[in-house]
């Protein structure tokens, strides 16, 4: 009875054996998928983080076009502004103008425009439509 109980016990442990051996293979191939799995959301990853890399590299060389073209256009403003500063110091009737344009910004009136810079009641009225406070 002995040799049986013992075949029995090592044909019970052999059973249990491959029962153990299938269950691994089993979670084996679960995790081998889930492995596949997480390997294809790295790469997909992987491949968005370069394009948004290039993308913002772009971004950075656009920007660096920009503030160059700004600064660009701010220096031809300033030579702009030193000609047009310029061109009314030579002119004696802009000169005249640009003091009207201030006083009335000051709050002159008609008769004080047409006294202080000689113009004449019509450009006076004018300039005080144009440049007044209303």
């Amino acid at each position: 009875m002995t040799e049986q109980v013992l075949i029995a016990i090592a044909l019970a442990f052999v059973v249990f054996v491959v029962g153990l051996v299938l269950f691994l293979h089993k979670q084996s191939e679960k995790l081998q998928i889930k492995v596949e799995a997480l390997t294809l959301l790295v790469k997909d990853g992987d491949k968005q983080r370069e394009a948004v890399k290039r993308e913002l590299q772009e971004l950075r060389s656009g920007t660096i076009g920009v503030g160059r073209r700004v600064l660009e256009l701010e220096k031809k403003l300033q030579q702009q502004d030193v000609k047009l500063d310029e061109a009314s110091q030579q002119d004696p009737q802009a000169k005249l103008y640009s003091r009207a344009m201030k006083m009335v910004g000051l709050g002159a009136g008609i008769d004080e425009l047409m006294h202080e810079c000689e113009l004449p009641k019509a450009e006076a009225e004018l300039l005080l439509r144009l440049h007044g406070k209303n």
